[in-house]
């Protein structure tokens, strides 16, 4: 699992990362001047973006564990307010006691509450995790629905959610705007939407809908990686000539390699179960050393 595929960065590298003395990084500059840009200029930084960042992670992906379409739904809205770590090294217990939506509708709450108390707000999650997995077990004949209508009338389940559901559980093509996506679409300057229905709305517009669900991966992705919320790793982002906002970061690159995270920084990913052609490593399970 730990070895790199053909095209994929060697864990605790990242692809096109200037060396020091050399690249965006080295350029004496704090902040690049913004310029006033085209909408036609936008669009087409964005879409280079894309194909850039398609690059840098060709095996990005959900960083939820799951098996099927109701395991995603689990996991994604026990993922509010804490990591995926957190959440792929909880759910196997929850899967083993409670494997269907009937099982977990029957779930008596506080063993549920004890089981997902590392995910924290686990007494609001359970109260959720009850409803959902009822209405699936009373009016979806125990199947979880491939309809945005159908997910976001759920309990706990938003449009976020329900985006995630349907992009990497059915095919269907969803932007998933988080902290991290909202972040950085902000950063590039694709849109100074705050609220997360209209920043879905704005990107929806820039790239075609083929492209909705890989682009989520691959901007929370870098989100994770590199262009972190306190201490963005400008020195050592493959990105950074196409980044209006450079300089909000670490710009020296010995320093900014040293900010990255995940098999960017050669630590230990996210799931405990990654796909083949991830490069890093598995994370470990809960309790683990």
């Amino acid at each position: 699992m730990s070895s790199s595929t053909p095209g994929t960065p060697e864990p605790g590298t990242s692809p096109g990362t200037p060396e020091p003395g050399t690249g965006a990084g080295s350029r004496s500059r704090s902040r690049r001047t913004p310029k006033a840009e085209s909408r036609l200029a936008m669009v087409r930084r964005a879409r280079r973006i894309n194909r850039e960042l398609a690059e840098i992670y060709p095996y990005a992906h959900p960083e939820l564990d799951f098996r099927n379409p109701f395991e995603l739904l689990v996991a994604t809205v026990l993922s509010a307010q804490t990591t995926d770590l957190r959440v792929n090294q909880t759910t196997p217990a929850l899967f083993a006691a409670y494997p269907t939506p009937e099982d977990m509708a029957a779930a008596v709450p506080e063993e549920m509450e004890e089981i997902i108390r590392p995910t924290g707000f686990f007494r609001a999650k359970t109260k959720s995790l009850l409803g959902l997995s009822a209405a699936l077990r009373d009016e979806f004949g125990g199947e979880v629905p491939g309809r945005l209508d159908d997910l976001v009338k759920l309990p706990g389940v938003g449009r976020k959610t329900a985006n995630v559901v349907l992009g990497n559980a059915f095919g269907v093509p969803g932007i998933t705007v988080d902290t991290h996506f909202g972040r950085l679409v902000r950063r590039w300057k694709w849109t100074e939407e705050e609220d997360p229905v209209k920043v879905e709305a704005v990107v929806a517009d820039i790239f075609p809908r083929s492209e909705w669900t890989m682009l989520s991966h691959r901007v929370v992705f870098h989100g994770r990686r590199i262009c972190h919320a306190r201490k963005p790793a400008c020195g050592a982002c493959p990105i950074a000539p196409l980044c209006p906002s450079y300089g909000e970061g670490e710009t020296d690159p010995e320093k900014a390699r040293k900010l990255l995270k995940y098999e960017m920084g050669g630590q230990p990913g996210q799931r405990l179960s990654p796909p083949p052609d991830y490069p890093g490593r598995p994370a470990p399970a809960l309790g683990a050393a």
